[in-house]
């Protein structure tokens, strides 16, 4: 509390913009990510599986927010998010359950998979929209759970969905689904999208907006940003790390404005400690 009130006194902000709990109306929506969003909106019309892959760092987690709060904002869509992908098929159903508040019976599998199926039904006949569920991680999730998700949202032979499921997870992800057991799952992937690393200018671009819903668009000068994203490597979570650094060094000093010779004290020192150390 103490270094949030610090944060507010010297600089005016709101929140620390650096952090990932930022607030999701301040996450920077790119002209990708909205893109990415519009598709989304056809899956929850027509059900099936999304896909969102990238690199450790390259803001997956950030995207699914977004996805989570855009979708929310639809009327009547049910939005769902689970949080432990790596459950095996047991614990799978009493979190799937729980999300979608549908009551389960222990040792029959099979009357849950009907309750979860019906209340999905009953969803999309009263609002039109496909019920939502969000996994990140997904990349941990066991083959059995995956391939249960898959003809748990399948009726009518196969013809219709009933469940819209985003996917996200890093490169391991892909290589996974494309294994033989999964590739069912893998051909009924309707959107796919994949983070790279991010440019330089757009790098900058977020830290700019960032520190601006913050509430203090003067923090940085225009040349410590240029610097932060050129030493981030394209790598969003990077260039917050660092740019997080900074602010806790400024802070502590008291510097009422970040600028290069701020960066280049805190490198240059951290460089010359490794030398030491070698």
């Amino acid at each position: 509390m103490k270094n949030m009130q610090n944060l507010h006194a010297l600089y005016g902000l709101k929140w620390n913009p650096f952090l990932s709990h930022i607030p999701v109306e301040a996450l920077i929506k790119d002209a990708s990510t909205k893109r990415f969003c519009w598709r989304i909106e056809q899956v929850v019309l027509e059900g099936g599986f999304a896909l969102l892959t990238g690199d450790p760092g390259t803001g997956k987690s950030v995207t699914l927010r977004q996805i989570a709060e855009h979708l929310k904002s639809i009327p009547e869509l049910t939005v769902r998010i689970m949080t432990r992908p790596q459950s095996g098929l047991r614990d799978f159903y009493r979190e799937i359950a729980e999300l979608f508040e549908v009551p389960i019976k222990q040792n029959n599998r099979f009357g849950s998979f009907a309750n979860l199926r019906n209340q999905w039904k009953s969803h999309i006949k009263s609002s039109l929209f496909r019920p939502v569920l969000l996994i990140d991680e997904a990349q941990e999730a066991y083959e059995d759970v995956l391939n249960e998700l898959r003809l748990l949202s399948s009726i009518d032979l196969d013809s219709k969905s009933i469940l819209a499921i985003v996917l996200a997870g890093d490169n391991r992800l892909p290589e996974k689904l494309r294994q033989p057991a999964l590739t069912p799952l893998e051909s009924r992937i309707m959107v796919r999208h994949h983070l790279d690393k991010r440019p330089q200018g757009e790098l900058s671009e977020i830290l700019t907006g960032i520190i601006a819903q913050a509430g203090s668009p003067t923090l940085m000068t225009t040349g410590l940003i240029r610097s932060i994203a050129e030493h981030s490597m394209g790598n969003l979570r990077a260039m917050m790390l660092m740019a997080n650094e900074l602010l806790a060094y400024a802070a502590e000093k008291e510097e009422r404005v970040l600028d290069e010779n701020l960066f280049f004290d805190i490198y240059k020192n951290s460089a010359k400690k490794k030398n030491i150390v070698k």
